[in-house]
């Protein structure tokens, strides 16, 4: 359960939801995207009642890459994509030469494009990761939600896909709301994030104001050692004790 929650992410801006397991990260983000019906007050996207968008209109405004994601047996990595531009086709309709082009430019962008006619059950985890946020973008959204999206990825490949939502960021407006783990790679790539505890947000602000060893002690009840280099660009989180 959330509660109490005042949370606003501009365009071109990557927020960080930040707290240990169960503290609502995942909850937040399902009710922004109206997987679950939030119990009292208003979750607006872009201006307008999230309650009151039809699932047409919430998923031409909102594009969400979750946790994991079950992709189809036997699709393409191009199949897969191609699914983004649902929200954009009328019923029945099939997607045309630009739902193509805006399918084959996503994978391009997370760099995808060798393996277009792969199955996606014959890709590995990092490769699979890429053709979610790939079919995330044709989607042509202004909102990205992300619910801990290199949970299962390597430390490189994590680091290039978090640097690839901060261009994206930048280049397209795209407003970011994502779910992260990792508190060190959250004050990398954030501009800023917030630290929930309990269903609620406690402090929110600049990384660097947010990840002190006082709150990750209250949100996760961890000991942790907060490393200001100057030669590092954000501050680095690692726990002892």
């Amino acid at each position: 359960m959330v509660r109490d929650l005042d949370l606003s992410v501009g365009a071109g801006e990557v927020v960080g939801l930040v707290g240990r397991n169960g503290c609502g990260k995942t909850t937040l983000l399902h009710a922004i995207s109206q997987l679950i019906p939030s119990a009292a007050g208003e979750i607006l996207i872009m201006g307008d009642r999230a309650s009151g968008l039809s699932r047409r209109e919430l998923a031409r405004r909102v594009a969400v890459v979750p946790q994991s994601a079950m992709l189809p047996i036997g699709y393409t990595a191009l199949e897969v994509v191609l699914m983004g531009r649902t929200p954009h086709l009328d019923f029945l309709q099939q997607e045309g030469a630009n739902d193509r082009e805006r399918a084959l430019e996503a994978l391009a962008r997370v760099d995808c494009a060798d393996f277009i006619h792969r199955r996606v059950d014959e890709l590995s985890g990092g490769e699979r990761q890429n053709v979610i946020l790939a079919r995330a973008l044709a989607q042509d959204t202004p909102i990205l939600l992300l619910d801990e999206p290199t949970a299962h990825l390597d430390i490189g490949h994590q680091m290039t896909l978090f640097r690839l939502v901060r261009e994206l960021a930048a280049e397209s407006n795209l407003a970011v709301l994502a779910a992260i783990h990792d508190l060190t790679l959250a004050a990398l790539y954030c501009d800023r994030v917030a630290l929930m505890h309990e269903g609620r947000i406690i402090a929110i602000g600049p990384p660097s104001d947010v990840l002190t060893a006082e709150n990750i002690a209250l949100s996760y009840g961890a000991r942790v050692r907060v490393l200001h280099e100057p030669s590092l660009p954000s501050p680095v989180i690692v726990p002892y004790g």
